[in-house]
């Protein structure tokens, strides 16, 4: 039986940012209050610090080794943050401190987020310090004479990708968890691979994006594929594969009566050839050109069963867009589950809402109960080979979506994002997946009125859940134009 949840657990687990955390403590205190209640200086940092570090290690990899106090000690961190290519790191002032260590810190590090943080004590219970034990805890809870401090160096280096925040350790603990998550998309974007196949779609110039701008500023290395290497490895699937892989979905979903199983097969056996090529660059994000009169001349189909089984985390999109295929791509990363590829087709005034979705390739995987294996009714009465060869015909869950555009404009990458109520919906829109939507405050006229006014395309991706915080992040650390819209 197929199981969703596995993948999206699985994918959560691959997608926790690493973090590298930098704890500085006052040398000169280190050993006082030996002969306390409450332990020394130091013992009581520890303790702060695995506080710390425990409660961080619910959403990310945290890397600790002690904390800093002197020049060996930092320089450790740097190299041991470096090499381990953490996401990002999360500083922090213990109390006050000697600041040498943490201006080497902003000297040597190279170019990384850093969030520079001050957590505030929920009590405190100092009454008289002439009592040494509440003296030593009095030195131990000046850390708002180290933030203080330590600003003015993090203003005089003026470091890119900075945040900075003061709160109790929850307020600090959730606004760092959407940082270290929008750092590990960074991380990931640095490191991701995107496939073209097999050409920019000349139909939609305005999704057109500049390559050496999208490696050079953001990361992603584009390969262009070709259709050749599609064709080739189409005749390299064995019958016998073709026939369990077809088989295998088709026990899985509900079928449409006019379905043609051998179109279907084409269909299966081009979409797993599809991804073998993808796999062979180590490809991470797929923009396909789903309506290349060259595909449907060589191959006789678009590929409509991406993913063909549930090993791969690969996001494919249609329409050669790439923006918008890094748009579902970041919003998969972020939110841990399969994101969709969609345009807003038309607004339903009487009801307050719009109606949006895509033909063509679209992850199915998150809602099995919803998916039809449905004819290509758009395609169905050309001459191609195999006119009208099926795919996974799906109307995307109900519930909170988060809905991000992407797009290149003066060589910067606008997004413009907002989030949207996905409605309870029934196939009714032949071959494309859809579903119904609301905006939770503004009539759909004023959502697009505003969204129009950004100046974008058609296509967005949706993921489940709300993360414009993280968002919002990610365009700070990656040098985004950001817009939400709410």
């Amino acid at each position: 039986m197929y199981k969703s949840k596995g993948m999206i657990n699985e994918m959560e687990l691959k997608s926790r940012p690493k973090i590298g955390l930098l704890l500085i403590g006052a040398k000169r205190f280190r050993n006082l209050g030996a002969d306390t209640s409450d332990g020394t200086y130091e013992s009581r940092k520890l303790g702060e610090a695995d506080v710390l570090r425990r409660r961080l290690s619910e959403f990310a990899d945290v890397l600790f080794d002690k904390i800093v106090y002197e020049r060996a000690d930092v320089d450790s961190a740097i190299n041991r943050f470096f090499l381990e290519r953490v996401d990002c790191v999360f500083a922090m002032y213990l109390s006050w401190a000697e600041d040498f260590t943490w201006i080497r810190f902003l000297r040597d590090m190279p170019p990384i987020p850093i969030f520079f943080a001050s957590v505030v004590r929920d009590s405190l219970s100092i009454t008289d310090t002439n009592d040494e034990n509440q003296f030593i805890d009095f030195l131990s809870a000046g850390a708002l004479v180290g933030v203080q401090e330590a600003s003015g160096s993090f203003k005089r280096f003026d470091r890119p990708m900075c945040e900075s925040c003061i709160g109790t350790l929850e307020d600090v603990a959730t606004k760092f968890s959407s940082f270290a998550r929008a750092a590990h998309v960074r991380s990931k974007l640095r490191r991701t691979n995107l496939g073209l196949l097999a050409c920019y779609n000349e139909a939609m110039w305005a999704t057109y994006v500049d390559p050496y701008n999208i490696f050079s500023k953001i990361g992603p290395e584009i390969h262009f594929l070709s259709i050749q290497e599609l064709t080739d490895e189409i005749s390299r699937v064995p019958d016998s594969l073709t026939d369990e892989l077809t088989a295998n979905i088709a026990s899985r979903y509900r079928m449409m009566p006019n379905v043609d199983y051998e179109k279907f097969k084409a269909s299966v056996r081009a979409s797993y050839a599809m991804e073998q090529i993808a796999k062979q660059s180590d490809i991470d994000l797929l923009v396909l050109n789903d309506i290349d009169t060259v595909l449907f001349k060589y191959v006789g189909l678009r590929p409509g069963f991406t993913p063909t089984d549930n090993s791969t985390e690969m996001v494919t999109v249609p329409e050669g867009d790439i923006g918008g295929g890094l748009a579902t791509y970041i919003l998969q990363l972020l939110a841990g589950t399969n994101a969709n590829f969609i345009e807003p087709f038309y607004i339903d005034h009487a009801n307050g809402g719009f109606v949006a979705g895509h033909a063509g390739p679209n992850d199915y995987r998150e809602a099995p109960e919803n998916v039809v294996i449905a004819r290509d009714e758009r395609f169905a009465k050309t001459a191609w080979k195999y006119a009208g060869a099926p795919f996974a015909w799906y109307v995307f869950p109900a519930g909170l979506k988060t809905m991000l555009h992407m797009s290149e404009c003066d060589g910067v990458m606008k997004m413009v994002c907002t989030t949207v109520e996905c409605l309870p919906t029934k196939h009714y829109l032949a071959s494309y997946s859809h579903a119904n939507f609301r905006h939770p405050t503004l009539s759909p006229e004023e959502l697009f009125g505003r969204i129009i006014e950004k100046g974008v395309t058609q296509h967005y991706g949706i993921v489940a859940g709300d993360v414009t915080k993280e968002l919002e992040y990610v365009a700070k650390l990656c040098g985004f134009e950001f817009t939400l819209i709410k």
